[in-house]
């Protein structure tokens, strides 16, 4: 890797024992091992310590406990239910029909028997053990993947549209090279994990990243118009994929400064849409990427943890100012942007013929929950899919999933297995639920103050009820449900968003771009699912009775002031 320097004096005057707690942490880690080999050796707790839990997360897992049960284990004073979520890293957003058999073994044998599907387009362990913890990394070891960098203060998963594109193999492949390309470079992960011996090195260990790495977490998406599926304005860095006259890709757009995080209570965090800043040739995709994260590692704020997120350095900086900067590190300015139009940013169900004449079929997963409930047995049925398919499974950034790749003597087997444990049918689904998206929220995430995940069906089968009221069941709605204000769900977005406040209290936001391209409003705080139902009443009448031809509910919203 062609690495940058890494000066932090430019902008931080201070040392770093007086930065945020984190910056020391990092710091004195040795470069990411901490203690958490002895931590798991620990039998009397399940629980690692406070500081090699936050040193876990690049290390791609997060600690969480049971919050359906910590009351009661508190009356009972017991040791809260921990256990812990590990997150894929997954290049490219795809995995083999072969790797996904390993990975449903390894649910069924560590995982609580379920998979979940990231609004990153990569897989989620839930009910992980401490003890299970190091078999479980083994296992996806012998599928080919591994966890490294998933989450913490490193790039993140980088997406890349799903959608059938003749672009899109190769888009995801410059993708899944990019996040090659900057995970850390540390040896803790392959000891503590695969159980490698310890080995002096004369190369530096992070020579990109340095002994603190980044402020905060990096997002990345590729983007293939005129599909919006990554949510490219959402990201702090976006890739947008231009197309020559003959249809050949020839560079891309770049965005950057999105973010959708923001802190309860805290008006000076909140999220911010990206800004494209310009366009560069297919060939120079690593070097403006080096570029733009070394002015995020150099001038971050490494101070106030809440406003560490590269959003709030272009924010502060200025676009212009932050432009120069990574012209200057590239030693030339960046090209002028190219046109390119957005027209959908939600998933084509069912099947669909690609430009190799094979098919992809795009299921609708529910809230991205491979679980087997009731008359959808998704473990099951997608194992079965997976013994006979011999193409590849493909993560949607939608919580979704696509069987890709399938030969057309294939396509009839694997529609009866799909039918047999009762899969298909997804574009029977309503409009608005086909366009929903939820984080995990209760009962394993930490931050969580509402549900969201278990939720989200319910609220949406009473939402379809007066839409149908209105003449409206058919009317694509973007709509995302977040357990608190963190927005894993891109609720900020969406035409209609819910925000958790409380058990049973969410924040309603209206009006945000059906393609994601403009954000939303809050429009009620704290409110509980019967008076987000009559506001929602009102706005199905009025913008049946009042909409403009074509016009979207979003749209709508911003046109007439809606509140």
């Amino acid at each position: 890797m062609n690495t940058t320097t890494i000066d932090r004096s430019k902008d931080i005057s201070q040392p770093l024992d007086k930065l945020s707690p984190d910056e020391t942490l990092k710091r004195d880690s040795d470069f990411l091992r901490g203690t958490i080999n002895v931590g798991l050796l620990d039998r009397i707790t399940g629980a690692l310590p406070p500081d090699d839990t936050r040193l876990m997360k690049i290390h791609g897992m997060y600690q969480q406990d049971d919050r359906d049960v910590r009351e009661e284990r508190r009356r009972q004073k017991l040791e809260s239910a921990f256990q812990f979520m590990i997150r894929v890293r997954l290049p490219g957003t795809s995995c083999t029909a072969e790797q996904w058999l390993k990975l449903d073994a390894l649910a069924r044998a560590h995982c609580g028997e379920t998979i979940r599907l990231t609004t990153r387009q990569t897989f989620q362990f839930h009910w992980v053990l401490k003890d299970d913890v190091r078999p479980a990394i083994q296992a996806l070891h012998d599928a080919l993947l591994d966890t490294i960098a998933a989450c913490g203060d490193v790039n993140r998963n980088v997406m890349s549209t799903s959608d059938t594109s003749p672009l899109q193999a190769e888009v995801a492949e410059i993708s899944g090279e990019v996040s090659d390309r900057f995970i850390p470079q540390t040896r803790a992960y392959h000891e503590i994990w695969y159980g490698e011996e310890r080995v002096a090195a004369s190369e530096p260990i992070e020579p990109f990243y340095g002994p603190t790495y980044l402020p905060r977490k990096f997002k990345i998406g590729f983007v293939i118009p005129p599909s919006n599926d990554v949510d490219v304005y959402t990201q702090d860095l976006g890739f947008i994929a231009i197309s020559g006259p003959d249809g050949e890709l020839e560079g891309f757009n770049v965005t950057i400064g999105g973010g959708m995080g923001r802190s309860e209570n805290d008006p000076t965090t909140f999220p911010r849409l990206a800004d494209v800043i310009g366009y560069i040739p297919r060939d120079r995709i690593f070097d403006v990427t080096e570029a733009i994260m070394s002015v995020q590692r150099d001038y971050g704020n490494r101070l106030e943890r809440h406003h560490a997120r590269f959003k709030y350095t272009v924010h502060d900086k200025g676009v212009e100012w932050i432009k120069r900067e990574i012209e200057a590190r590239l030693g030339e300015p960046l090209g002028e942007a190219r046109p390119f139009h957005f027209t959908s940013n939600g998933d084509r169900f069912g099947w669909n013929e690609t430009a190799s004449g094979r098919f992809d079929c795009t299921l609708y997963i529910p809230s991205g929950r491979i679980i087997n409930s009731g008359e959808q047995a998704w473990m099951d049925g997608l194992r079965a899919v997976a013994e006979v398919h011999g193409g590849t499974f493909r993560m949607t950034p939608n919580q979704n999933l696509i069987i890709a790749d399938v030969e057309p003597g294939d396509r009839a087997q694997i529609g009866q297995l799909l039918a047999q444990h009762g899969l298909g049918g997804s574009e029977a689904k309503s409009a608005i639920r086909l366009n929903s998206i939820a984080c995990v929220a209760m009962p394993t995430c930490g931050l969580a103050m509402a549900e969201a995940e278990r939720y989200m069906p319910d609220i949406l089968t009473r939402i379809e009820a007066i839409l149908a009221l209105h003449g409206l069941i058919d009317e694509p709605i973007t709509f995302r449900i977040s357990g608190c204000p963190n927005g894993c769900s891109r609720p900020y977005v969406a035409e209609i968003a819910l925000s958790g406040r409380a058990p049973g209290k969410y924040n309603l936001y209206l009006g945000g771009g059906f393609h994601g391209e403009r954000l939303n409003r809050l429009v009620r705080e704290n409110i509980g699912e019967e008076a987000i139902l009559e506001l929602l009443g009102d706005l199905f009448g009025r913008f049946a009775r009042e909409r403009e031809p074509s016009e979207r509910l979003g749209d709508y919203v911003t046109r007439t002031d809606y509140r």
